[in-house]
């Protein structure tokens, strides 16, 4: 899917509302001709005067059936926005609406005022990436942002409303976003070596290589592999060979597999950890990101 289909796909969700029967009396649909376009599956009646098309997306759906708008990290799940665990639905009601149904357990209810029209279906995407940011750890909410970012469906003035709105404690994490970075799993990775004290450079090109995701340290490459873009032969073929030459440039690769990043990241830890201090007192290579660095400034 390109870059203008995944926005496209995005918007239709994000302007996404259900139509009150006088919405569609407006359109010359008498009562019975709602009723027959109910009965044949066309339109859905979600709640009283509520009706969805019944192509609607199923988590929109489920929303307007519960009274809700899709927010936060669901929201943000079904637009393409990085979210490392599948969440249980997250959903915005606005305070004292009466006559509810019964949520199940394991909806997440955030009761806050919104502007959106009243019949909205989500919440603004702004909205959703601070709400986003309160409900997952720290890291979690930078690689959401950065996601968001890099997709462009939010812009710098964007983030900054974003953090404007968030509590004081939460602006520490503004100077560690990086609309630089890939995916999620890169993005995790890039605040790990940060915090070990690295120093981190982000989708480097490097000589006949090409363009690779963290350089660490000025000797150490970190390629971020997932299954969906390194599955197939020809991807694994081209890797390789990009290891190769990488490796007659100085530097070693690695590549840690998304899944452990996500869910084995004490292990990963580890793993890092490990890796820098067999390289301890190793010299640079000679084409290191760091010589460069050290070239560039003694130029200036």
């Amino acid at each position: 899917m390109s870059e203008l289909e995944k926005h496209a796909a995005a918007h239709r969700i994000l302007s996404a509302t259900f139509l009150s029967p006088q919405a569609l009396a407006e359109h010359g649909m008498s009562r019975h001709r709602i009723a027959c376009l109910v009965a044949d599956g066309r339109l859905v009646r979600t709640r009283n005067g509520r009706y969805l098309r019944a192509d609607a997306h199923p988590r929109l759906l489920e929303a307007s059936r519960l009274g809700g708008r899709l927010d936060c990290v669901s929201l943000l799940a079904e637009i393409g926005v990085f979210v490392r665990d599948r969440h249980p639905l997250h959903l915005q009601f606005t305070p004292a609406t009466t006559r509810l149904p019964v949520r199940p357990e394991q909806v997440v209810a955030h009761w806050r005022e919104t502007e959106c029209e009243r019949t909205a279906l989500a919440v603004d995407l702004v909205s959703a990436l601070v709400q986003a940011c309160r409900c997952q750890p720290p890291r979690d909410a930078v690689a959401t942002l950065d996601s968001a970012w890099r997709s462009r469906l939010v812009d710098e003035g964007q983030i900054a409303e974003i953090f404007r709105r968030l509590p004081r404690r939460y602006r520490i994490l503004r100077d560690l976003l990086d609309p630089r970075c890939e995916s999620g799993a890169e993005t995790l990775m890039r605040l790990l070596f940060r915090a070990l004290g690295c120093h981190v450079d982000v989708q480097v090109e490097l000589p006949g290589v090409g363009r690779v995701d963290l350089i660490i340290d000025g000797w150490l490459v970190v390629e971020c592999d997932s299954k969906a873009h390194h599955e197939d032969w020809k991807s694994q073929l081209r890797d390789r060979r990009r290891d190769i030459a990488a490796a007659g440039l100085g530097y070693t690769t690695i590549r840690p597999v998304a899944e452990d990043i996500y869910y084995r990241s004490e292990e990963t830890l580890a793993a890092m950890k490990a890796i820098l201090g067999a390289h301890a007192g190793r010299q640079e290579p000679q084409n290191s990101t760091k010589q460069t660095r050290l070239r560039d400034r003694k130029a200036s």
